[in-house]
């Protein structure tokens, strides 16, 4: 072989100095092959996209503890999502939908109702209640504002109470506060349009109920008192405060016993009575789904059952309340 076709490697230029690296004969074109190979895997990584986790509706046993309230229904449960999914959620269909929309639609009514009714009775605290048509109107929208709330507060709770522990706790204490507001509150339209006119009577009944509403909503405050195994205790309280009636309801028989009125009154009153004893009796023995679990996962276990009974007895309750109110605007005292 000549000399000549002996070719020496080429040595590669660093700026005006020579690197100690030598490349053959034919290697830079190998380099180049790579550095484009490179140029070309880069531009064909592109940004990862952030895309939303859909989120999955679970069964009772994935669920976490303090989410584990009704063992009957197994499935379609919302668990650890966040408030913008547990908001969305309200237009899909889970175990919570009916819960949400029977009280948010009672809402929706008694909303109504307050506003038909504020347009038709202007007078809030007349200055002479005491005369015929001039009976003051505040017992009655007491009472429809302690029913907005409760029914509000239970769609709400309903709605967000799967989005973590600490909110599910604080919802909770307000739904019971909620049931609580609507069961004081519907003493007052009664017992003051009844007692009107002997003022002692009605300050004292309104009185101990009222306190013992603020006892059971202290005594609901408590952390321990919101988990599932006190569900019955719950339960005995709210029955307590709504049998606390049958004091001065005996009471307003005894005073009222010629009015013509009272079996128009009483059956409303009764009507309510009934509406809520039911839908207790649903909600404490979780019928029926206790009958056939996995069968009323979405539609027609208590609690949903228990929701309508209340929305009932709530109307019901407003009908006897306005007898009552149209009653003491005729007689006055």
């Amino acid at each position: 072989m000549d000399q000549d076709d002996q070719k020496e490697p080429e040595t590669v230029s660093c700026g005006n100095s020579k690197c100690n690296s030598k490349i053959a004969p034919g290697d830079d074109h190998d380099g180049d092959e790579s550095s484009g190979a490179k140029k070309r895997k880069k531009k064909k990584k592109k940004k990862p996209q952030k895309t939303r986790k859909r989120r999955e509706l679970m069964s009772f046993s994935e669920l976490p503890e303090y989410m584990k309230d009704n063992e009957y229904i197994l499935n379609y449960y919302r668990a650890e999502w966040s408030i913008r999914d547990a908001f969305f959620s309200v237009f899909s269909f889970h175990n919570e939908s009916l819960n949400v929309w029977t009280h948010l639609l009672g809402f929706i009514l008694f909303v109504g109702l307050t506003v038909a009714n504020i347009m038709h009775h202007d007078k809030f605290f007349p200055v002479d209640a005491m005369n015929p048509g001039n009976a003051a109107r505040w017992p009655f929208f007491v009472f429809l504002g302690g029913s907005m709330f409760c029914l509000l507060s239970s769609s709400i709770c309903h709605l967000f109470c799967c989005h973590s522990h600490n909110l599910n706790i604080f919802l909770l204490r307000i739904d019971y506060a909620g049931i609580t507001a609507m069961i004081i509150t519907s003493f007052f339209p009664p017992i003051y349009y009844i007692f009107q006119c002997t003022p002692r009577w009605y300050f004292i009944y309104l009185a101990a109920i009222t306190s013992m509403g603020i006892f059971t909503i202290i005594t609901l405050l408590t952390p321990a008192l919101s988990s599932p195994k006190y569900r019955g205790f719950r339960a005995l309280l709210f029955a307590s405060m709504g049998l606390f009636g049958i004091v001065p309801a005996i009471h307003a028989l005894v005073v009222n016993w010629g009015n013509p009125q009272r079996n128009v009154t009483l059956l409303y009153e009764l009507g309510m009575a009934v509406f809520y004893l039911v839908g207790t009796g649903f909600f404490v023995g979780r019928v029926p789904e206790r009958l056939k679990p996995g069968w009323f996962d979405r539609v027609g276990h208590s609690h949903q059952i228990f929701h309508v009974f209340v929305l009932l007895g709530a109307l019901s309750h407003y009908a006897a309340a306005l007898l009552f109110l149209d009653w003491r605007d005729h007689v006055g005292c």
